[in-house]
């Protein structure tokens, strides 16, 4: 198999390196990811500027970095490297729970992949306190790879592993909380005024999803879908306002 690698931590991440030293066992590696951090890039392309891709040094891997967002990597890795079969981005340093999934470039760089037609799995584990233990995670890591990777079906998975080792894998839907959103102002050492804003949740979290499995110490699986058409709403508004009411007259 061959296995493209990716993340939005950058090409010299921990996270990258235990992820590529994993997926070497399982299958022909190559590194494309940002020359620097672009954590929080979300999906976001690059269009206005061109892009490089230049080989990096790093000791067993065939790696390259690119000037881009996470999702501009995969679409030149995948550009460069036509047989790459699956993209694999992490392992990033920080959870992509919940709503994170919205704003996250190791997820957006898996979806990336799901868009051109291949499989996309993005893998997290928390970053909190001192700097993860790789070397006690990648067991895990590798069994979880071996789990997903002959699962032909799902084109887009994200993956999170909790802060500890890990009591057990289980299937999750993403957690939906509402977030308090407040803005708190500030000012810097100059005194420029700055603003932080708040991501406090309002309701629990529900049992069965991501956010949950891993605050009970599981591997959380959640398969994420490309299409975000509300079906349920899209079928009780039809039915209940038409569009042909609307008149241009």
């Amino acid at each position: 198999m061959k296995i493209l690698i990716t993340n939005d931590d950058g090409i010299y991440s921990p996270g990258l390196a235990a992820l590529s030293e994993v997926a070497a066992t399982l299958g022909d590696v190559r590194v494309v990811a940002p020359h620097v951090e672009m954590s929080s890039a979300a999906h976001s392309i690059t269009s206005a500027r061109p892009l490089t891709y230049k080989r990096t040094p790093i000791p067993g891997i065939e790696a390259y970095r690119v000037n881009g967002t996470p999702a501009d990597c995969v679409a030149v890795g995948i550009y460069q490297w036509k047989d790459a079969e699956i993209v694999l981005s992490g392992i990033n340093l920080g959870s992509n729970l919940g709503n994170s999934l919205w704003p996250s470039g190791t997820v957006a760089a898996a979806r990336q992949a799901a868009l051109m037609g291949l499989r996309g799995i993005a893998l997290s584990t928390p970053a909190v306190g001192e700097e993860t233990d790789f070397s006690a995670l990648k067991p895990w890591v590798t069994r979880v790879l071996k789990f997903l990777l002959p699962i032909s079906g799902l084109p887009l998975i994200n993956v999170n592993f909790p802060s500890s080792l890990p009591r057990g894998v289980r299937w999750t839907r993403q957690s939906v909380r509402h977030y308090d959103g407040k803005i708190v102002p500030g000012k810097d050492p100059l005194g420029r005024q700055h603003f932080w804003f708040t991501v406090t949740p309002v309701e629990e979290i529900e049992q069965g999803t991501d956010r949950w499995a891993v605050e009970q110490g599981y591997v959380s699986l959640t398969p994420v879908r490309l299409d975000l058409t509300d079906d349920v709403h899209l079928s009780q508004t039809e039915a209940i306002h038409s569009p042909a009411e609307l008149s241009f007259a």
